[in-house]
Parts: C-alpha cells; sequence; structure tokens
C-alpha cells in the first residue's frame, strides 16, 4: 500500500519516518514527497585521453568495497549554491540528498526514490537501478546522476532532485538493512 500525502505527514509526526531537515509543505505532493540536492557530488576521475581511470572491478568478489573503490577513482566535489554543476551527455556522478532519512524497522515503511519528470524530460536519471530505500535504513540517500540526454543540464545544491514514495510492508522485518550502504553519507 502506497502512502498518500496525509499518511506521510502522519508517519512523520509519529517518527515512523524521520526527515531531517523536515520537508516543507510544497515538497508533498499526492503520493510522494520531494528531497533536494546536497552540495556535495563525486566525479569520476579521467585519465588524460577521456577515459574513465579505473580497472576492472567485480563486485562480487569479498574483497570488493565499493568505498575503496569511490575514494581511489572519483574526486569530491562542493558545488557552488549558484551555479552547481553542468552534468554533460554521457556523464555519471554520484550525488546525496541533503536530507537525512530513518524508517525505523518498527514502522513496517520502506520507501523507493524515484527522479523528477522535470529532470527525467532533460534526459537525468536520478537513479539507476537502486530504489528500494529499505525498512530500518538511516542515512542520506546516494543518487546515481546520470545524463542520458543529448543536451547539458545544471543541477543546483537545494533543487527538487527526487521523490521518496513510502510504502507499508507486510509485516514487521526480522531484520533491517545492513548491507554496505548502512548509515551512509557523503563520502
Amino acid at each position: 500500500m502506497i502512502l498518500t500525502d496525509r499518511e506521510i505527514q502522519v508517519a512523520i509526526e509519529n517518527k515512523q519516518i524521520v526527515i531531517d531537515p523536515p520537508p516543507a509543505p510544497t515538497a508533498y505532493s499526492s503520493t510522494s514527497v520531494d528531497l533536494s540536492l546536497s552540495k556535495q557530488i563525486r566525479i569520476w576521475k579521467k585519465e588524460d585521453n577521456g577515459a574513465v581511470e579505473a580497472p576492472v572491478f567485480c563486485p562480487a568478489k569479498k574483497e570488493f568495497k565499493f568505498l575503496e573503490v569511490l575514494r581511489k577513482y572519483s574526486d569530491r566535489q562542493e558545488m557552488d549554491e549558484k551555479n552547481g554543476y553542468i552534468v554533460e551527455p554521457g556523464a555519471f556522478v554520484l550525488g546525496w540528498t541533503a536530507e537525512t532519512i530513518s524508517l525505523p524497522l518498527h514502522s513496517r515503511i520502506a520507501a523507493r526514490v524515484e527522479g523528477k519528470s522535470s529532470l527525467a524530460r532533460l534526459g537525468i536519471g536520478i537513479h539507476i537501478t537502486a530504489p528500494t530505500i529499505h525498512a530500518g535504513f538511516p542515512g542520506q540517500i546516494q543518487l546515481e546522476i546520470c545524463n542520458h540526454g543529448p543536451i547539458r543540464v545544471r543541477i543546483i545544491p537545494g533543487m527538487a532532485v527526487c521523490q521518496l514514495i513510502f510504502e507499508q510492508t507486510f509485516g514487521t522485518p526480522e531484520k533491517g538493512y545492513t548491507g554496505q550502504f548502512f548509515k551512509q553519507t557523503q563520502q
């Protein structure tokens, strides 16, 4: 069951959903709440020829550690609040929501992160194949921002970049989210 704006607001009041800072009244639509873009992004390093500077990685291997790859092969950049960052056609950067989210396990709520249609119509994808925010998740949401379109698009800190759609789970999970992105923050 998808929560409506009223149910989302009640869940926030009852601490079944925690969003910090709390959303403005204009952030709600009928079945979602908008989140905004943080100042921090990660840009993948390039070699002199323009190719991404990275060997081949296999996430199925036990020794694969995403955070190690991220720190070694990307640069953290803080966007200027006025000029933001221009996402070139074919580019891929990582961003984060400005808000921290918590979905307490007992609340029986999970969420999906979806891009804004205003960005999608310009070719900007906000997540690739990772829309699920599991019950028990705490942290900022990392965004996989890519430009599939033919035009350059400027992203600016504080802009509405994605929306969360909340769903009630059938029962309380036995265990909460414990993956490698547990309590993720801007790296």
